[in-house]
């Protein structure tokens, strides 16, 4: 996962338009395609989630009151580097059109 924060720093996170055509070229069908992205970035979504989840829970304090809250600098820094990285989606669709997805239709079984 590490390697795929380092390849998406240079992704620009802002959302443009796309050409609906270069999006059909693999599938022949924009909605395919949109089905495709979209599963991609719920996997990104996930895995991204559980890794920052894992890296703020190595600094986690437990407060002993409620009234004791407490800044803590290391789970501030790791939650800004994770709010700059692209959105799933963004990853997805770069993913998508740089051909480094792999993708396939599943086989329907016949009574």
């Amino acid at each position: 996962m590490s390697d795929l924060k380092t390849q998406v720093q240079s992704i620009d996170p802002n959302l443009k338009a796309r050409n609906m055509e270069l999006l059909t070229v693999d599938t022949k069908n924009i909605y395919e395609s949109l089905n495709v992205i979209s599963h991609r970035a719920k996997q990104l979504a996930v895995e991204l989630k559980e890794e920052l989840n894992s890296k703020l829970e190595e600094f986690a304090v437990t407060p002993d009151t409620i009234e004791e809250i407490n800044e803590n600098k290391e789970q501030i820094e790791i939650s800004k580097f994770y709010e700059k990285l692209p959105s799933p989606t963004v990853i997805a669709t770069n993913e998508f059109l740089d051909n480094s997805l792999e993708w396939r239709y599943r086989e329907v079984e016949k009574d």
